[in-house]
């Protein structure tokens, strides 16, 4: 069995919404749907992915703000980000206004995660890590089998998160990346939330904010 995962980015912040699914069943959830529901919906239909759940890694605007359409036309539960983020959802009206992007309403996802926690669809699971300092309830999605992690905002290829943001820190973020990111393994591949892929080996060696000259082996 293996973990299948397709990268569409969406909406005028080029956001890395993710589908990722189990090819034994069939059936996957959808990683931060920011926007563009209709072509994420054609792109399901033709995948022939049966969606069970949407994901969500934190509250910003760019990666929720497809959220509530696509769970209504798919008759799906949110689950996501953890509960520090609702006042990033609650607060969805103001973002949407403030970056020129379709009304989109507050909302409560159906159940928030912590940190331990463990997602389901098909014969695939993947744990969840609180990563708090882009947002204070930033999560991430790490799949052993696959060694991959749906990292958010958290980590970039070259980058990291923001942190100018209401409640953002940047210690905090360092702190997430290297207690919670670096332990899975040098080998482990990351879909950002937005550019491209890398993993964290590469980033511990060549990323200007994180480097740590870990040792090669």
């Amino acid at each position: 069995m293996s973990l299948k995962y397709q990268i569409v980015p969406v909406t005028s912040f080029a956001q890395n919404c993710s589908i990722v699914w189990c090819d034994e069943t069939m059936k996957g959830v959808v990683i931060d749907p920011g926007g563009d529901v209709k072509q994420l919906e054609m792109l399901i239909q033709e995948l022939n992915v049966e969606i069970v759940n949407i994901l969500l890694t934190h509250g910003h605007l760019d990666h929720v703000g497809g959220t509530q359409p696509l769970a209504a036309g798919l008759n799906v539960a949110v689950i996501g980000p953890h509960k520090a983020d609702n006042f990033w959802l609650q607060g969805l009206e103001g973002q949407s206004k403030m970056f020129g992007f379709p009304l989109t309403e507050a909302f409560e996802p159906q159940q928030w995660l912590v940190d331990g926690d463990v997602v389901k669809f098909g014969n695939q699971e993947m744990a969840v890590y609180h990563t708090p300092g882009h947002t204070p309830g930033h999560v991430v999605f790490y799949s052993k089998d696959a060694q991959l992690t749906f990292v958010g905002d958290v980590l970039f290829a070259g980058g990291i998160g923001r942190t100018d943001f209401p409640q953002g820190d940047h210690a905090t973020l360092i702190a997430s990346i290297k207690s919670k990111l670096w332990p899975l393994g040098n080998d482990v591949e990351f879909v950002p939330g937005h550019g491209p892929m890398s993993t964290f080996g590469r980033e511990r060696r060549t990323n200007p904010f994180v480097a740590d000259e870990m040792p090669l082996y």
